[in-house]
């Protein structure tokens, strides 16, 4: 087991992640208004909207007019993501974005019919085209990208030889297009995981490729996001997706009940509370969360932003002792 991380960097993906699971239909307006407060959080990274199909996501049918109203702001990263060429053209004409290449495998079959309606080969060939685009375009490779890799709804547990060799194949057709990455992230797409299945994947890969920035995308399903976040930090991974308020799921992967990403204001409370540092500001992130309970409409399943800051209740508790 690695030292535990002196510090941890969090890409919120509230507003992307978050929004594209909704029912009803969020106006534009107040996605604008929450991406913006986000930006005033301390967060580097923010993923704000999906260039796909509307048909299927029908909440990032106003991807470009989101884009249009966020307030640039120095040292932040606004993102998107795309599926196809068609969405990288879309993400690239809103001349706004920061523009982060990505390849991306599944370890499970069943469920990349489900999303993206290939198969695992069928992907493979295909991502040669797409680093060849990134170059057509002068965009950096930034990293990799396994989903589902603990495990599937529909085609059950995961082998973990199979993450660690999809890895090498996302490297190695990397390297050979002249495209090395150094980042992967390993996604928790269906909320499989468990603190145990956390560090036996990372374990397996960072055996393999110790050299891999690792990059960890949990899911709250089952209850188990912070602590796989924490089994996480016990193996040194210090790079983090999060969603304010556990927002998102993706609407392809069988779920009911809470889908939602692991909970930013959670994880920043429990890495705060262990002298990791985050550098981001843990209240202005649950008044975010509960912006976001109130622009979907219904409850939010976010601990901190319903119990507070600890930090703040100490403080005044402090003050009231000295009274």
């Amino acid at each position: 087991m690695a030292d535990m991380p002196k510090s941890v960097d969090i890409r919120e993906e509230g507003p992307r992640e978050g929004f594209q699971i909704e029912k009803n239909i969020i106006p534009t307006e107040r996605k604008v208004q929450f991406i913006n407060a986000l930006a005033g959080t301390g967060l580097k990274h923010i993923q704000t909207v999906s260039f796909v199909d509307p048909r299927r996501v029908p909440n990032m049918a106003d991807a470009e007019e989101v884009v249009k109203g966020i307030v640039p702001k120095e040292g932040i990263k606004f993102t998107g993501l795309w599926l196809n060429d068609k969405g990288l053209e879309r993400a690239i004409a809103t001349k706004k974005l920061t523009i982060e290449g990505g390849i991306s495998l599944s370890a499970s079959n069943a469920f990349l019919k489900r999303n993206q309606n290939v198969s695992i080969d069928e992907l493979i060939a295909r991502l040669p085209t797409t680093i060849a685009k990134y170059k057509e375009h002068g965009i950096e490779l930034e990293g990799g990208l396994i989903s589902a890799a603990f495990g599937c709804n529909f085609e059950g547990d995961i082998p973990v030889e199979r993450v660690v060799e999809l890895t090498g194949t996302l490297i190695k057709l990397a390297r050979d297009n002249g495209m090395p990455f150094k980042r992967l992230t390993l996604a928790d797409t269906m909320g499989w995981a468990t603190p145990a299945s956390i560090k036996r994947v990372v374990d397996a890969v960072w055996s393999r490729f110790p050299d891999l920035d690792l990059v960890l995308h949990l899911h709250d399903t089952r209850g188990m996001g912070i602590a796989n976040a924490y089994a996480g930090l016990q193996m040194g991974v210090r790079r983090y997706d999060a969603a304010v308020a556990g927002l998102g799921g993706c609407p392809f992967a069988g779920h009911k009940g809470a889908a939602g990403n692991v909970c930013t204001e959670d994880l920043v409370f429990m890495c705060q509370e262990m002298g990791i540092e985050t550098h981001l500001d843990l209240d202005k992130l649950i008044d975010c969360a509960n912006m976001a309970e109130d622009v979907v409409g219904h409850p939010l399943p976010g601990s901190v932003m319903k119990g507070g800051n600890l930090a703040k209740l100490r403080a005044a508790a402090s003050q009231a002792a000295k009274a």
